[in-house]
């Protein structure tokens, strides 16, 4: 746990509790564990004391269910009071896994589905909570953030909603674009990054890596994931480079003009190994296309890392480039569903995120500066000192 002596010099908002929805429970459950072993070892002298209560419990998840009627219909239901509690209500709305009942038909819940559901716990807990605060790893059409022509603005329109519903925080992974909070400028919007995860995972992985510029760069797959780029190459000491797409906009399929070719712009990658950074796979192509690219420029081995594994078209093109060795690592983490196919596969590998929610929770709760748990630079300093010095880096 880290800073654990900011903690001990705290006092929480309110007992904590955390409503994990379907889509989020095996995640919530994992989040609760290092909850309750986190403050199990605070050393606080005044833990014992009224403003404490239920401060040290052996479970932080509250008993609620969101049952569908056979006409699809829904409600939330708090199975316990919530009553003055700083509340965390857990949802990931790319969960398509969970399926309800209309008339006879199995329907797979969508993100709207997801969010309905956020939205009847939220109902239901209004005006007794203390406090509510929204986790969301994978913003609710985040990548509908702006308005171009005569366009919905999906995602600034579902926060303003849930602002007037009560929420005070959002808590979020990798925006598609983090100004979309400008739409609630009154409440909290934490936008948190997972490099140190990344990297973490990376170096259990692959025990010969030489991280130096030498022998490393990190490449963005577009102009968007820029700045994951650059701030995750200056934290390792190595160069950038960058893919720009190439689109046809003469022509619009699916919503999108179509990409003509992906042209890169950075130094030589041969003999390199090459880790690309970006925020999600969604159908993949772009990301097996510019692994390809790297490869036919003689990069040395290309690993991806991504904070959404989406794989809305299936596995199938991700297990053909592997055979034909484009790449040989995707690093993802379990922040949003991962299909149970996808965790028998060579090249995966999951990035937990687990422990890190629990302490953004625990830092929120006793409202501490977030700057605890928000920069990760000297964590990865750290690890690369470990890693360098062969020492065993734990999990």
């Amino acid at each position: 746990m880290p800073n654990l002596s900011e903690l001990e010099k705290a006092f929480p908002v309110a007992p904590l509790k955390i409503i994990a929805l379907e889509s989020c429970a095996t995640l919530g459950k994992h989040i609760n564990d290092y909850l309750v072993e986190f403050r199990k070892n605070v050393q606080n002298i005044a833990k014992d004391e009224p403003a404490f209560v239920g401060y040290v419990e052996d479970n932080y998840l509250v008993d609620f269910a969101t049952p569908r009627f056979g006409s699809g219909e829904g409600k939330g239901v708090l199975n316990e009071s919530i009553r003055g509690k700083d509340l965390y209500i857990m949802v990931d709305v790319c969960n398509h896994s969970i399926t309800y009942t209309v008339n006879g038909y199995v329907n797979h819940k969508s993100p709207d589905d997801h969010f309905q559901d956020l939205k009847r716990v939220i109902a239901a807990a209004t005006g007794k909570a203390n406090r509510i605060n929204v986790i969301m790893p994978f913003l609710y059409e985040g990548r509908q953030h702006k308005r171009s022509g005569r366009e919905s603005l999906d995602c600034a329109y579902a926060l303003e909603e849930l602002s007037n519903m009560g929420v005070s925080n959002f808590i979020t992974f990798d925006a598609h674009d983090p100004r979309v909070q400008n739409a609630t400028p009154l409440c909290g919007f934490d936008n948190f990054t997972p490099p140190y995860q990344f990297i973490r995972s990376l170096l259990r992985y692959e025990k010969d890596l030489i991280i130096d510029k030498d022998h490393t760069i990190v490449i963005s797959p577009d102009e968007g994931a820029l700045d994951r780029a650059v701030y995750f190459s200056t934290v390792l000491g190595v160069d950038t480079g960058m893919f720009y797409k190439r689109r046809d906009y003469t022509t619009i399929i699916n919503g999108k003009n179509p990409i003509v070719a992906h042209e890169f712009l950075g130094d030589n990658v041969d003999g390199k190994d090459v880790i690309i950074i970006d925020d999600m796979i969604a159908s993949g192509g772009s990301m097996i296309d510019t692994a390809k690219q790297l490869k036919a420029m003689n990069a040395k081995r290309v690993f991806i890392c991504c904070t959404f594994g989406l794989f809305t078209e299936g596995l199938a093109a991700f297990d053909k480039a592997y055979e034909e060795c484009c790449f040989e690592k995707v690093i993802t983490t379990n922040l949003t569903y991962l299909p149970p196919e996808l965790k028998e596969r060579p090249y995966f590998v999951e990035a937990d995120m687990s422990k890190f929610l629990a302490s953004i929770i625990d830092f929120m709760n006793h409202d501490s500066s977030m700057e605890n748990v928000l920069t990760p630079t000297r964590k990865i300093h750290d690890l690369l000192d470990k890693y360098n010095a062969r020492e065993d880096i734990l999990i």
